[in-house]
């Protein structure tokens, strides 16, 4: 990892090199911006499509700057594959976080409340993810060999030659058909190991909206207290 700088207002954008990217991808998050390039993208490259992607960068910022002075905890979590929200209560506690499933109610230790949030979002979707997964292969007939959850920076979710399934935990703060919709993606790896004609094919089979879900997650910012340190 680099990082490269640009002559505005900006942090230093941190440049990951990754083997399976095929085109610059930038991600602006509250604490920094991140592009994920080709292996063998040039520096030259690099620096004009920062250039070219200034002014979008410079609002992305500046909403993403300005949405962390206004933001406040909240009081309620809505999670994936829970029909009401939980209402968030701060207290002294030793643990780090509990759910009451009969109260509607999560609980998490007063001390370093973002952190405890973001450890109850993790759990529950550790809990839940994997299961829905596995209902989504078995409804369109697309197996796979196991599958992990965890907090990537860059991506809602992979799979690997060998048919390992990597989901992003943040999916949980997510409408359910948006998650369907990063299933149905990982799991179309599991027959096209690319992004081929055939790959998309096999995608639009069995997510007809496959187009309008990729714009959304493209425009998806996530909490400010998801990122905090």
């Amino acid at each position: 990892m680099v990082s490269v700088s640009v002559e505005t207002p900006l942090p230093e954008v941190k440049v990951v090199r990754h083997a399976r990217a095929r085109n610059l991808r930038l991600r602006v998050e509250p604490t920094g911006i991140r592009l994920t390039v080709p292996l063998f993208c040039t520096k030259r490259q690099i620096q004009q499509f920062l250039n070219q992607s200034e002014p979008w960068l410079l609002a992305t910022w500046a909403k993403q700057q300005q949405l962390l002075q206004t933001s406040t905890f909240p009081e309620q979590l809505v999670l994936f594959a829970h029909t009401q929200p939980f209402s968030i209560v701060k207290q002294k506690q030793r643990h780090i976080f509990i759910f009451n499933w009969e109260l509607q109610t999560l609980f998490i230790r007063e001390l370093e409340s973002e952190k405890a949030l973001q450890a109850a979002v993790l759990a529950y979707a550790k809990q839940f993810l994997p299961e829905y997964l596995n209902q989504i292969s078995r409804e369109i007939g697309l197996p796979y060999q196991a599958c992990t959850v965890r907090k990537p920076k860059t991506r809602w979710g992979s799979c690997t030659s060998k048919h390992d399934i990597m989901l992003n935990a943040a999916l949980v703060l997510m409408p359910e058909s948006i998650v369907r919709s990063v299933c149905v993606h990982e799991l179309a790896h599991t027959k096209h190991f690319d992004h081929s004609e055939a790959f998309w094919a096999e995608v639009a089979k069995h997510d007809r909206n496959y187009i309008e879900h990729r714009k959304q997650l493209k425009q998806v910012q996530l909490p400010s207290w998801y990122y905090q340190k």
